[in-house]
């Protein structure tokens, strides 16, 4: 199989040549205007969106292409088309906007299942879909609710994330994801399900496709994340601070056209295992893939558009998965023998500053965006950017980074779980919007991830660079325990009681004046922000816990410089968290500061030579705290601290009866662990001062904290 000319210009069912005449207005601004103004301009772009959804749906030959499934990990096209309806009215009743719903059937079954699910999660439930009459009425209902209430809801400026015209915004903004993704469905259907619409026409220009060349994208740093009172909506993920030093690299010249992935797919390349990750093996053999998807063999190459096949144009973007095109870039590399991969986010945006591409204006792009050029790709070639072409339009890129939240990244109240189910390693970003992107995603701050099996109107260009690319951390941690005491170490302030942490070592290092204070250990450090205060004046600092998970998010804080996780708020209900070393100010202490798993009652000999010895809510969970006690002073150097923190709540599932340190009657009389504490140091150590209580709170969810004492004492080494 071979191509034809590359001088061909194809045909398409439809002759025409003039483009899209959809006219798809822009996001508005939300931070200046009259409110009546404004008013009117979110009423127009509500109608706007709202109707060109609609109308997508045209596409369709008859109602039979609504009920059968364009793929099989997706639902049929009749549930995206109540999808976006109910979305408005779902979003509208939980912020109490509207007093009621419109029909809470529909509103129930077009709720939910709109990701792409994995080819091994296939799902096969039957659903009891509505007819498409129905479905049409329903979304009547809603255009006219949502219009009167955008007529008599009050305004006041800005819009912002408070405000109540905020998930006004962003039902539109979510109609407008949708009608991307149902134009890929469409696109992905059977051809006799779909016909050419005069509204919907692609580009119909072709011509020969250029060599590719890599030209150099100087080394720079990059600066993104929206700040929360941007003037353009956002979606969660686009929020916070992200900084990054990105070296220098090489960037395409082009998008990779069809003409230069012909190359691999000619040379084998679809069925060399050696170009493809397992994951990307994996898919392969569950499709049986040979060629891209929207590529159609009769007896010469055709494309797959969104309502027709046409012949293949090769100057245009070749559209793949990011399975695809990682085997190519390996194919390349080998091929070139260069570091050949596909960039990363950050690259992506030292591209764009590069390039000198700015944001979309009010009138139509210099690239192929918000169908201002007909629905379809067009040529590589087009749209130039500086010294490269398509850096913004025509077709997604991937990148080689999965996404992950900025610092000070939160999650709106009224779309939890918009970005958080997607930080799992598995959903790549793509960058740059296609010929359909439109709205929120045209912007240069639109951050969309899908699973790297999916198929977008998405294609990519590649890149070569000495460095690797960086994999961030996506990862929120879940489990109980540890979120509950990572909140405790660096989560916020509750009922008015300070960070306990944070308050010991602040009380060790007051106690520290005139003294040594070289080397330090924090004995049962847990995740460790004890550990990380006391490096503020400690040139080492060794922390030290038996729990390897503790020690994990420690070293993780350390080494990435934050820790994110979910806490429980109420049943299900979680809330995300990201926590920085930056925002309480230990970024430098972080350097002097090591974790070590180990046991306190049998601690390794190089633990030793300390000038201070912190060990917090320690002694009353150790299974043999007398042995601990009794060796602790040749750990500690002459004149140096031992500082022992406990609530001395001994429970025999941690320590056997016999070996507690107080808390029991002995000889008749009550022996506290205060006078155990004595009576076992007194030998080696002097008791500084009189014991105080330190309070802390543990929480478990927003309605149960546990509120708790710790009694606090300071002994110093006497000489030997």
């Amino acid at each position: 199989m071979t191509s034809p000319s590359q001088t061909t210009v194809f045909t398409a069912k439809s002759p025409s040549t003039r483009p899209s005449p959809i006219t798809l207005l822009r996001t508005p601004r939300l931070d200046d205007g009259a409110p009546s103004e404004k008013r009117k301009e979110i009423a127009l772009y509500f109608l706007n969106t709202f109707d060109t959804y609609t109308s997508l749906f045209d596409c369709l030959a008859d109602d039979t292409g609504f009920y059968q499934k364009s793929i099989p990990l997706r639902h049929p096209l009749i549930f995206y088309l109540g999808h976006t309806a109910t979305f408005f009215i779902n979003k509208l009743t939980l912020a109490k906007l509207l007093p009621e719903r419109i029909d809470p059937r529909m509103e129930s079954i077009f709720a939910v299942g709109v990701d792409e699910m994995s080819w091994d999660d296939l799902n096969d439930d039957h659903y009891s879909w509505p007819s498409v009459s129905e479905v049409m009425d329903y979304r009547a209902r809603v255009r006219a609710t949502v219009l009167d209430l955008i007529d008599t809801l009050p305004l006041h400026m800005p819009i912002n994330w408070d405000n109540p015209w905020w998930p006004i915004v962003m039902a539109i903004e979510h109609e407008r994801i949708h009608l991307e993704t149902s134009s890929v469905l469409i696109r992905q259907h059977d051809v006799a399900r779909v016909r050419p619409q005069p509204a919907w026409r692609p580009c119909m220009a072709t011509g020969e496709a250029p060599v590719n060349e890599l030209i150099t994208v100087p080394a720079g740093r990059v600066r993104i994340g929206k700040s929360y009172d941007d003037a353009y909506y956002g979606w969660d993920n686009e929020y916070g601070e992200h900084e990054a030093d990105v070296e220098e690299f090489k960037a395409s010249q082009y998008l990779v056209s069809n003409q230069e992935f012909l190359e691999f797919v000619e040379a084998g390349g679809y069925e060399q295992g050696r170009y493809w990750s397992d994951e990307g093996q994996s898919w392969r053999r569950f499709t049986g893939a040979k060629h891209p998807t929207f590529w159609q063999w009769r007896n010469t190459w055709h494309l797959r558009l969104m309502t027709e096949e046409v012949e293949m144009p090769w100057d245009w973007p070749v559209e793949v998965n990011y399975h695809e095109a990682k085997a190519f870039c390996e194919w390349k590399r080998e091929q070139t023998g260069l570091p050949v991969r596909m960039p990363t986010e950050d690259e992506w945006y030292r591209l764009v500053s590069a390039a000198g591409v700015e944001e979309v204006g009010d009138d139509a792009a210099n690239g192929n965006l918000h169908l201002d050029h007909g629905a379809s790709p067009c040529p590589v070639t087009r749209y130039r950017h500086g010294g490269w072409f398509d850096v913004v339009g025509n077709v997604w890129q991937w990148t080689e980074t999965p996404i992950y939240p900025f610092n000070n990244f939160k999650v709106h109240p009224l779309y939890d779980d918009f970005t958080t189910p997607t930080f799992d390693g598995q959903h790549n970003l793509i960058k740059g919007g296609s010929w359909i992107s439109c709205g929120n995603e045209a912007r240069l701050a639109a951050r969309y991830a899908f699973r790297r099996h999916f198929f977008q109107h998405a294609g990519f260009r590649y890149i070569t660079s000495e460095a690797e690319a960086a994999q961030p951390n996506a990862y929120y941690e879940s489990d109980k325990l540890l979120t509950e005491y990572a909140e405790f170490h660096f989560g916020d302030t509750s009922f008015g009681v300070g960070n306990f942490p944070k308050a010991l070592a602040d009380l060790a290092l007051e106690a520290m004046k005139g003294k040594p204070t070289q080397k330090a250990l924090d004995l049962g450090c847990a995740c460790g922000r004890a550990s990380f205060e006391l490096a503020r004046q400690f040139s080492v600092v060794e922390g030290v816990d038996f729990s390897a998970n503790f020690i994990r998010l420690g070293v993780e804080m350390a080494d990435q410089g934050s820790v994110r996780y979910s806490l429980a708020e109420e049943g299900d209900l979680v809330s995300y968290h990201t926590r920085t070393l930056k925002e309480l100010g230990l970024e430098a202490a972080a350097q002097r500061v090591s974790f070590h798993q180990g046991d306190a009652c049998n601690l390794k000999p190089q633990f030793t030579g300390y000038d201070l010895v912190l060990a917090a809510n320690l002694i009353d969970r150790l299974y043999r705290p007398r042995r601990f006690l009794d060796s602790i002073h040749e750990r500690v150097n002459e004149g140096g601290l031992l500082i022992i923190a406990s609530p001395y709540t001994w429970l025999e599932e941690h320590t056997p009866k016999d070996e507690w340190i107080g808390g029991f009657k002995k000889d008749g009389e009550n022996y506290t662990t205060l006078d155990g504490l004595r009576d076992l140091l007194s030998d080696n150590f002097r008791l500084v001062g009189e014991p105080r209580k330190v309070p802390f709170i543990i929480r478990e969810t927003q309605h149960k904290h546990q509120h708790t004492l710790s009694e606090v004492t300071i002994w110093e080494r006497l000489p030997r």
